[in-house]
């Protein structure tokens, strides 16, 4: 029988980087169940390749939604990886912190000690930040963690041209938006190291396993094993074998937002009701365990280029050949960018304290499925709000734990995401009007000039919105007493002893940006509570927000 002193499920980017820090000091076995298998080859490590891996069921899960209602019905995809490194191996690399307040948010709504102040010592301890000769706020960086966060190379005349339009426009310019000033038009941040995707297991997993305390199986997690209240292992199937893997301390859930909660559930912790419909017998009734789902929904808007310099040329065949053997024997060239390199965060009205809408800026006019636009050369801009007030939920849809949960985020549910939602279109129109990008810009390849009225541009949404892959909250993070909150901010289970969750699931509410970062963050600060150290000493940064944003946009 397999026993280790903590049992973590899921290698992502919580898993692994609490693989790393709970076996740090040598006191401690750690054994990680991890699915999925490896994350070698160059399809996840090529940085430019990072369209291929989210479409293939070798490294994805395949989940969908359920039809959602207020997008015609669309079942929309919901990658997560099933891989050595989680999501982190196939994601698109893009690193965000996210917003200051956001944390003081989950600090305010009973997530204790996870204000801003709390956290931002663990992103430093994460990090090696390189700048790229392209400013920043070092002192607001980490300069050894195991992270390394990049910035593309910024050749591409259009990477400036979008932040010199946001300037025209009036908006902020950062430096930095990982640092003090997150508002602004300015360089993207990639988890990118030497040319290579540097996900979660480069990072974290890789140099744990040199350690004689660390263990990596491949096996799927069934349930939890709970006795007199207390979780003392999980039940997992390998190959056509099931055991019992035994912890002799702490099992730790680091799943994802989508199959922690799935996985407590099928271990008898959730809505007391509705498991009993799937005839698993109650341990701990939690009401929010599945609920409290978000994401973030993004639209492209796309431009049709009047001069040949986007990366279309290079949207063929050969071309790609010898970007990709550039990559596999130099690890330099085009191969080495996510080609998300320059980015902004802006304010969609007077009244809103922080940015509420975020962009990533990209020279080609495509779409994450690798599909391109039929015009040619082409750019676009990723964009949508940030804090949608939707909320959806994961569901068992049988008590067989192979088979895919129901997932219904409920997109659009709020009318206000709607008023978002065209706000973002219009900011976006005019952003691509100013100066800087007259001599690239041609038609509008999406929506197109004739999409104009608030029911022209719904029609558009219902039918175009896309995920932006950042699901979280269904397993939340919040005081005892919350009948909602399913963790206690020590990440402990509530109703259930010996018993944790960490990763993007724990989130009271969706962070401002990509979620990979806070994610890691999450198995950084949650390592410590395992351990039972004391936090690390808290920050006195503060972080900038617009003295104007009671009375302007920007």
């Amino acid at each position: 029988m397999m026993q280790a002193d903590y049992v973590i499920v899921g290698a992502g980017s919580a898993g692994c980087a609490m693989a790393y820090r709970l076996s740090e000091d040598g006191r401690y076995s750690v054994l990680v169940i991890e699915h999925g298998g490896s994350d070698a080859g160059p399809l996840i490590q090529m940085p430019a390749a990072l369209s291929y891996p989210m479409n293939m069921s070798l490294y994805d899960w395949g989940y969908q939604t359920q039809p959602e209602p207020h997008l015609g019905g669309r079942r929309l995809a919901t990658p997560r990886g099933k891989v050595i490194g989680g999501s982190s191996s196939i994601n698109g690399m893009v690193y965000v912190r996210g917003h200051a307040r956001d944390f003081d948010h989950w600090d305010d709504s009973g997530a204790a000690g996870w204000a801003y102040r709390d956290v931002l010592p663990y992103f430093k301890r994460m990090e090696h930040w390189h700048s790229g000769g392209h400013g920043g706020d070092a002192d607001w960086r980490g300069t050894d963690g195991p992270l390394h966060v990049t910035r593309g190379p910024r050749t591409n005349p259009l990477f400036d041209a979008f932040v010199q339009a946001g300037k025209q426009a009036g908006y902020e310019v950062t430096s930095d938006y990982n640092g003090e000033k997150q508002e602004g038009f300015g360089p993207m941040e990639q988890t990118v190291w030497r040319g290579r995707r540097w996900s979660a297991a480069n990072a974290y997993l890789r140099p744990a396993l040199k350690r004689k305390n660390v263990t990596l199986i491949r096996a799927l997690a069934l349930r939890v094993v709970i006795k007199d209240g207390r979780a003392t292992g999980v039940k997992v199937a390998r190959g056509r074998q099931t055991e019992v893997i035994q912890a002799s301390r702490e099992v730790i859930i680091a799943a994802s937002a989508i199959n922690s909660p799935k996985l407590l559930m099928l271990s008898g912790i959730g809505p007391a009701q509705h498991l009993a419909e799937h005839g698993i017998a109650c341990i701990a009734d939690r009401a929010g365990v599945g609920q409290n789902l978000q994401d973030h929904l993004e639209l492209y808007i796309q431009i049709a280029s009047l001069l040949p310099i986007t990366l279309y040329k290079h949207w063929n065949l050969f071309s790609k050949a010898v970007i990709g053997a550039q990559w596999l024997f130099t690890k330099t060239g085009l191969g080495t960018s996510n080609q998300f390199e320059s980015a902004a965060f802006i304010r969609s009205k007077p009244g809103v304290e922080y940015p509420d809408i975020q962009y990533h800026f990209l020279p080609i006019a495509v779409r994450y499925d690798g599909k391109t636009a039929a015009e040619g050369h082409g750019f676009q801009a990723h964009t949508g709000p940030m804090r949608s007030s939707s909320r959806g939920a994961v569901t068992l849809a049988s008590n067989d734990p192979k088979a895919a949960p129901n997932i219904l985020f409920n997109y659009m549910s709020e009318p206000g995401d709607w008023e978002d939602f065209r706000k973002c279109i219009r900011l976006t129109r005019e952003i691509f009007a100013q100066n800087a990008f007259a001599p690239y810009v041609g038609k509008e390849i999406q929506p197109g000039v004739n999409m104009q009225s608030d029911a022209q541009l719904d029609d558009f949404i219902r039918e175009h919105a896309e995920s932006a892959y950042h699901p979280c909250g269904t397993c939340k993070m919040g005081a005892v007493d919350d009948p909602m909150a399913v963790v206690d901010p020590e990440c402990r289970v509530i109703g259930v002893a010996g018993l944790r969750v960490a990763d993007s699931s724990i989130f009271p509410r969706i962070t401002n940006g990509n979620l990979n970062g806070p994610s890691i963050m999450v198995g950084e600060k949650a390592s410590d509570h395992i351990l039972g150290r004391e936090p690390l000493p808290k920050s006195n940064a503060e972080p900038w927000i617009s003295p104007r944003w009671q009375d302007a946009q920007r």
